[in-house]
């Protein structure tokens, strides 16, 4: 089944990140369905810890751009309502050495008329889990 209620691009999506973390994290948005949505982040100095592997943070930023794009692609109108980030947490089961890419997918788990979860799993190059995320996020109207 669709959950998406806007029209998208992936490269509108990536458009939407220019200055900011995400850009400055090289996420990029590669591929969705009907009920999914994929983004990949190199693993470079910009998001190693000192040891040269990926920084925990640098996963849940992932985790959190993923599943924050998929619930502003779930609004109802975006010109009146905005999902902000209410809860998010991240477990973390295998590092990634520098130079090498992850791929971030969420799903989701609920999608309520005020609030949205979402399962993000994050993969490494050889398709094994590297982190799991749950984030919860609220739908609110704007406000002016």
């Amino acid at each position: 089944m669709k959950i998406w209620k806007q029209e998208f691009t992936l490269e509108g999506l990536d458009n939407m990140s220019i200055n900011t973390l995400v850009e400055n994290f090289d996420i990029k948005f590669v591929a969705h369905g009907d009920d999914y949505l994929v983004a990949e982040m190199p693993v470079t100095h910009k998001n190693v810890q000192p040891m040269r592997i990926l920084h925990g943070g640098a996963s849940v930023a992932l985790a959190e751009t993923v599943g924050s794009i998929a619930s502003l692609l779930c609004l109802n109108d975006p010109m009146t309502e905005q999902a902000v980030g209410l809860d998010i947490n991240a477990n973390h089961l295998r590092s990634v050495p520098e130079g090498e890419k992850v791929r971030a997918k969420v799903t989701p788990i609920h999608l309520g008329r005020k609030t949205h979860v979402w399962h993000i799993e994050i993969t490494n190059e050889a398709n094994q889990a590297i982190c799991v995320s749950r984030l919860t996020m609220m739908v609110r109207k704007i406000r002016m």
